[in-house]
C-alpha cells in the first residue's frame, strides 16, 4: 500500500522532541515548515499558532507509538482513531509528476490536503499514513528506540520484525554498552571467584593448624 509512506510524516514530527534529554527542536514557524519537506505550498500556511498546535499533535502521535511499543494494540488503535476522526483527509487519484515512458500519467493514490491551517493538514496526512502502515504491516511495526535515553519513534520494516533501534548509531551504541556491561560482569564474577577460592584455602589451612593432635606426634 503506497499510502503507507505518509507515515514518515508522523515519525518526523514525533522525533522533533527528545523528552528524556529535555530537547525540543519544534520551537519556531521555520521548524514547522521544515517538517513538510517538499510540500512547500502546505508549509506556507504555517503561522506562530501552529507551533503550539503541532506540539499537541506530536504528543498524541507519540502516545500511539508508546502504546504500540508496550504491546497495547487496542490502545494504540483507539488513540490513532481519535486523530483520524479529528483530522479527516480526502484520498484522490493523482498522476502529477509521474509519467511512463510514453508520457502517460502513472495514476496513484494521493492524500489531498484541504485543511484550513497547517496543523490540521499535517496531522491528517500523518495520522492517515500511520493508519495505513499499521493496518498493512501490524501494530508491532511501530516502535520506540530501546537505546536509552533516545526513545525516538521508528517504523520497523525488517523482514523478521526484529528492529529495536531508530538508527544504526543507536544500535551500535547499545551494543557497545551491552558488551561493556558483560565484560564488567565477567570481571566481577572472576574477582568473586578468586576471593571465594582464597577464603576457602585460608579456611582449610586454618583448620589444619587448629586440628587437635595435628602437631607434636
Amino acid at each position: 500500500m503506497e499510502l503507507a509512506h505518509y507515515s514518515d510524516y508522523a515519525v518526523r514530527l514525533v522525533n522533533t522532541e527528545e523528552p528524556t534529554r529535555g530537547k525540543d527542536s519544534l520551537t519556531s514557524v521555520d521548524a514547522v515548515r521544515e517538517l513538510f519537506g517538499a510540500s512547500m505550498q502546505a508549509a506556507r500556511r504555517a503561522t506562530d499558532a501552529d507551533v503550539t498546535r503541532f506540539r499537541s499533535v506530536r504528543a498524541r502521535l507519540r502516545a500511539v507509538f508508546a502504546a504500540a511499543d508496550a504491546g497495547e494494540e487496542t490502545q494504540a488503535v483507539d488513540l490513532l482513531n481519535s486523530l483520524l476522526l479529528e483530522f479527516p483527509v480526502s484520498p484522490q487519484i493523482s498522476g502529477h509528476d509521474h509519467r511512463d515512458e510514453d508520457g502517460r500519467p502513472l495514476w496513484h493514490m494521493h492524500l489531498a490536503d484541504h485543511a484550513s491551517n497547517a496543523t490540521s493538514g499535517y496531522a491528517a496526512i500523518a495520522a492517515m499514513g500511520l493508519a495505513f502502515h499499521l493496518t498493512e504491516y501490524g501494530v508491532d511495526r511501530l516502535g520506540l528506540c530501546q537505546a536509552a535515553p533516545c526513545r525516538n519513534a521508528f517504523l520497523d520494516t525488517s523482514t523478521n520484525r526484529s528492529r529495536r533501534y531508530c538508527s544504526d548509531r543507536c544500535a551500535t551504541r547499545a551494543n557497545v554498552a551491552a558488551y561493556r556491561a558483560r565484560k564488567r560482569l565477567e570481571t566481577d564474577r572472576s574477582a568473586d571467584t578468586g576471593r571465594s577460592a582464597d577464603t576457602a584455602q585460608e579456611a582449610t589451612w586454618s583448620g589444619v593448624r587448629r586440628r587437635p593432635g595435628s602437631m607434636g606426634r
